[in-house]
């Protein structure tokens, strides 16, 4: 059975007993919403998700586009490759950097020519 995570996201097709899912264990979704492009899925449950947003320069009152990298946690019942976008919301700390987990995962479609 898929829980509500009261986020308005497709639930996975495949089922799992990870007591860290969002969907089918016990851990609770909260706060920021954010999405990025896995730049690294090397460690087995969790990626690297990098993001790149505008930042204001008061000075020059100018924006400055900087990047940021964010670790987040990966339930086995959805499968993120690196060059994907996800969709990462955050919950409560899982390891020393890990803060988010990974609640969507949009492939991108390299089309035909």
């Amino acid at each position: 059975m898929v829980r509500n995570i009261g986020v308005s996201v497709a639930s996975p097709r495949k089922a799992c007993e990870d007591e860290f899912c969002p969907f089918h264990g016990t851990l609770s979704v909260r706060g920021k919403l954010l999405t990025g492009t896995v730049s690294s899925a090397q460690a087995p449950k969790m990626v690297v998700v990098s993001r790149e947003y505008p930042r204001r320069v008061s000075k020059y009152k100018r924006f400055q586009r900087s990047k940021s990298k964010v670790h987040a946690y990966l339930p086995s019942c959805l499968e993120a490759k690196e060059g994907e976008e996800v969709r990462i919301a955050e919950c409560r700390r899982l390891a020393k950097t890990v803060s988010f987990v990974v609640i969507e995962v949009n492939t991108k479609d390299g089309g035909g020519s």
